[in-house]
């Protein structure tokens, strides 16, 4: 009986390492599974954005698309952006966080009705020549050194109608909280900034009146703290708040190009605040009562008055009856 029990469970053992190694040698990793995965959906989600963007023609005259760093670089360190026309004008933003050479090219799409237009690029008022020209694209190059050379650029095509295409060449844009920071006295605020490049320097300022001030000529040094998670992170912590310090804040950071700001507005309320609606709500309850108290007082004491006039009114009657009857 023995012999026979551990004959089963050698086998059982045996069946569970074939089956162990079939499954490695042909299922793979589930990891690379869940990757390839979202690679799949990712260049889904890709491709609707990239249809989206080129079917504009049923949704408002101008489409702005947030631009990521540069979509590409050739040998030459040109950074390359395309705008693709077909019914719609449309709009790109680019960050510039360093001097930078960036072509500009505005295509028509092949299924666009608009034939044969006349094409012109203007910087504002100021019209600018091809650098390059194919028969449905038309390409210039800008060197930006500086930040006169930061702007909009916008490709005109003219035909029986006209529609554009503009890039917006910019510092890059700062991330944080757009809403009010509402907070409680004697609490802690903390307000965070963020961007996708690494600014050269980051600082914080309140505003004081029409002038924006430093934030340690305005706080003291004990009040707040100024921290650096990363390159591209800054987060400014203020603590035992007070009414004083509540305001409009602004965290600045410091590129090649120029600076770039990101607003935060500060409210700090007293502990009562919450309990306001509360008081009110019983105060209202308070004087309902009252008044249904008072009106059922007043209800009886009517009402005990009139019975003893009737009384009264009855007893006349009847003395007048008998008097009648004498």
């Amino acid at each position: 009986m023995p012999a026979t029990f551990s004959g089963r469970c050698l086998k059982r053992l045996l069946l569970l390492l074939l089956l162990l190694l079939c499954t490695s040698l042909s299922g793979g990793n589930p990891a690379d599974t869940a990757m390839t995965t979202q690679d799949s959906s990712q260049t889904q989600v890709n491709s609707v954005t990239k249809m989206q963007a080129g079917h504009e023609s049923s949704g408002p005259d101008v489409v702005v698309q947030e631009l990521k760093p540069a979509s590409k670089e050739n040998s030459h360190n040109v950074s390359e952006h395309e705008i693709v026309l077909i019914g719609a004008s449309l709009e790109k933003n680019i960050s510039l966080p360093s001097p930078a050479k960036v072509e500009l090219t505005c295509k028509l799409d092949e299924n666009s009705n608009l034939k044969n237009p006349q094409v012109t690029w203007k910087r504002g008022s100021e019209t600018i020549s091809h650098t390059s020209k194919t028969q449905n694209s038309w390409t210039i190059q800008v060197t930006v050194s500086d930040s006169s050379q930061l702007g909009s650029y916008t490709c005109i095509l003219k035909a029986d109608k006209e529609i554009t295409a503009t890039f917006h060449l910019q510092v890059p844009k700062l991330e944080g909280k757009e809403k009010p920071i509402i907070t409680y006295q004697g609490d802690r605020a903390v307000m965070v900034c963020k961007t996708e490049y690494d600014p050269k320097g980051w600082t914080w300022y309140m505003t004081n009146g029409t002038e924006l001030a430093p934030i340690d000529k305005i706080l003291h040094t004990d009040k707040f703290q100024i921290k650096r998670p990363s390159a591209n992170v800054n987060r400014l912590e203020i603590f035992k708040l007070t009414k004083e310090d509540r305001g409009v804040y602004w965290c600045e950071a410091t590129f090649e190009l120029g600076n770039s700001r990101m607003r935060f507005e500060l409210k700090v309320l007293s502990i009562a605040a919450p309990l306001k609606p509360f008081i009110a709500i019983v105060a209202e309850v308070a004087i309902l009562v009252t008044t249904i108290v008072l009106y059922e007082v007043y209800s009886k004491k009517k009402g005990k008055g009139g019975k003893k006039e009737f009384d009264q009114i009855e007893q006349l009657k009847s003395e007048d009856a008998t008097g009648t009857q004498k």
